[in-house]
C-alpha cells in the first residue's frame, strides 16, 4: 500500500500518521464530549495523555513477552555484548514492536492508578475509556493496512503488498484483516455511544468494550497471516490472552447487572 509519506522532504510512516491522526481526533472527541455532558475536562485530557503512556510501555513490554525466546538467548550470550549500543540493539529487537493487547492492559493498569488516586467517579472514566478504545483502535487499524503489518492470510481474492515494512507479506495476495477489524471497532464505538448518550449500561462499557473485541479479535487471529506472535498448540498467544479477558470481561459485566437487579427490587 503506501508504507510511508513524504513531507516537507522528510519521510513518515504511514502507521504513525494515522496513529496521530487518531490521537488528535480521539482527544477532540472526548473534550467534545467532557464539555456536552459537563464532565471535568482537564481530568479527561490529562487521564487520556496519561493512559497512553501505559499504551506506549504495555505494548512494546508485551513484544518483548512475545519475543520471550530471544530473551533467553540474550541472556545465555549476555557475555557476548561488548558494548552499550550493541545492548541498546539488542534490546530495540526484542521490544521494538508492539502489541495491541499490551497497549491495551498498560492503559487499563494506568489509567486505574490515576482514577484511583484522583478520587474520581471510576465507573463513568472508564465508560469514556470504554470509547476512546476503539475509536482510536480504528485509525490504527488503517495504518497498519497501509504500512502492511499484521497482515492477513494468503487468499484467492486480497491485496497484493509490494513495500509492506514485513518483507514476507510482499507478492501474495492477502485478506485485509486489518481493514475488517478496523469497521468492527468503528461500528463497536458508534454502540457504545449510543449506550453512553442514552445513559444505558452506565458502568459498564468498559465491559461490553473488552468481552465484544476480545472475542471477535479471537476468530480475527484466524485470517492472521503473520505468525510471529507464537502460539501453543493450534492457539496464539493472542487467542489465550482474548479468551482470558472475554471471561473476565464477561463475569464481571453479569455480576454488575445482578447488582443492578437487586438494587431495583
Amino acid at each position: 500500500m503506501i508504507p510511508e509519506f513524504h513531507i516537507f522532504g522528510k519521510e513518515f510512516s504511514a502507521y504513525m500518521i494515522m496513529a496521530l491522526i487518531g490521537i488528535l481526533s480521539t482527544l477532540c472527541f472526548l473534550l467534545k464530549l467532557a464539555k456536552k455532558n459537563s464532565i471535568d475536562v482537564i481530568e479527561v485530557e490529562s487521564l487520556f495523555l496519561i493512559s497512553f503512556v501505559g499504551v506506549i510501555i504495555g505494548s512494546h513490554l508485551m513484544c518483548g513477552v512475545g519475543n520471550y525466546q530471544t530473551i533467553i538467548l540474550l541472556l545465555k550470550n549476555i557475555h557476548q555484548i561488548r558494548s552499550l549500543k550493541q545492548l541498546l540493539n539488542t534490546l530495540v529487537l526484542v521490544f521494538g514492536g508492539s502489541f495491541f493487547y499490551g497497549g491495551l492492559l498498560g492503559a487499563i493498569l494506568v489509567g486505574f492508578i490515576y482514577i484511583k488516586k484522583k478520587k474520581l467517579d471510576s465507573k463513568l472514566y472508564f465508560d469514556i475509556g470504554a470509547l476512546a478504545i476503539p475509536l482510536f483502535h480504528f485509525f490504527g487499524r488503517i495504518g497498519c493496512f497501509l504500512s502492511g503489518c499484521c497482515y492477513g492470510i494468503e487468499c484467492r481474492y486480497g491485496v497484493i503488498y509490494h513495500y509492506s515494512i514485513v518483507n514476507s507479506a510482499n507478492g501474495a495476495k492477502r485478506f485485509p484483516v486489518q481493514l475488517v477489524e478496523a469497521l468492527f471497532n468503528i461500528c463497536l464505538f458508534l454502540v457504545l455511544l449510543y449506550l453512553f448518550n442514552k445513559k444505558e449500561k452506565q458502568g459498564k462499557l468498559i465491559y461490553i468494550y473488552l468481552t465484544s473485541y476480545s472475542i471477535v479479535r479471537f476468530f480475527l487471529e484466524y485470517l492472521r497471516g503473520d505468525y510471529y506472535r507464537g502460539f501453543i498448540g493450534s492457539l496464539s498467544y493472542l487467542q489465550i490472552l482474548s479468551l482470558i479477558i472475554a471471561l473476565t470481561a464477561s463475569a464481571k459485566l453479569v455480576l454488575e447487572c445482578k447488582k443492578n437487579m437487586l438494587r431495583n427490587i
